[in-house]
């Protein structure tokens, strides 16, 4: 995409990922790769009787999907003339609802500033703010909203 068709899309959704589905498996993985055993996530039957009714995903995990299946099921931005995409941070995220397993998320962002700069070693860059929206499938209230920078390297 040319950056003057990115910068016409300011304030508008750039993209609409693919439904991802939350299973037990992913729950645990991300709990063994993190060390965060808590019983709402991995333990079906005690958290059955917990404040969410079922296993939850951790929050994290549900915010580190953005960096693959989040992005990658939707397509990616890509810019014209770009090197090189890095995740370069996050500026506000809240997670607003919980993530039963079973249910299905996907992600709706929206540009929402585009920066044109140079780095120390004279290399240019592109810096797209995003507000992602992860939307829980048949629910009014989204899992998380998360305000993502996207930096391409020229």
């Amino acid at each position: 995409m040319l950056l003057s068709e990115l910068r016409s899309q300011l304030g508008q959704q750039i993209a609409l990922s693919e439904w991802v589905p939350i299973t037990q498996e992913r729950v645990q993985a991300f709990a063994d790769a993190t060390g965060d055993q808590q019983f709402i996530h991995v333990d079906p039957v005690r958290a059955a009787a917990g404040p969410f009714g079922a296993p939850i995903a951790h929050g994290f995990l549900t915010l580190s999907l953005l960096a693959g299946e989040l992005a990658n099921a939707g397509g990616n931005v890509r810019v014209d003339g770009g090197q090189l995409s890095v995740n370069y941070g996050l500026n506000r995220v809240r997670f607003v609802a919980p993530v039963r397993v079973g249910s299905r998320i996907r992600n709706r962002a929206v540009l929402q500033a585009l920066e044109e700069g140079q780095g120390a070693d004279g290399q240019g860059y592109v810096q797209l703010t995003v507000l992602n929206t992860i939307e829980i499938e048949g629910q009014d209230k989204p899992a998380c909203v998360a305000e993502s920078l996207l930096r391409v390297y020229l």
